[in-house]
């Protein structure tokens, strides 16, 4: 079973402010580099900082992946932090799957 984690003490989670939603998306976007560099410091493994996503009602769940043996994730509480109920079940190949499906589908439709 996969290990699943807050956000570590010292990385600051964004506030969600619906008057400046420019800059919370800046915001977002720093936690998450910050998120990387952490996991990627605690962690050399393959996939360490990639995102992944499940979707829940009208929006994601979000994870960073943190290790792979054993599976550690850590919970990305961005939005409106969605959980997934059966995250704890993904397997080392779900995840490498997961991830090779999100980078072929931004390949084909470009994006970031």
């Amino acid at each position: 079973m996969a290990k699943i984690y807050n956000v570590p003490d010292g990385i600051k989670v964004p506030e969600l402010n619906f008057q400046n939603i420019p800059q919370y998306q800046k915001d977002c976007e720093l936690f998450l580099r910050q998120l990387k560099v952490f996991a990627r410091n605690r962690n050399k493994g393959k996939l360490v900082g990639e995102i992944i996503q499940f979707p829940v009602a009208d929006g994601y769940a979000q994870y960073m992946v943190a290790g792979l043996r054993p599976v550690e994730l850590i919970h990305i509480p961005l939005w409106d932090a969605w959980d997934f109920q059966y995250v704890h079940l993904i397997t080392a190949k779900e995840i490498q799957g997961q991830i090779d499906g999100q980078k072929a589908l931004k390949k084909l439709f470009g994006g970031k």
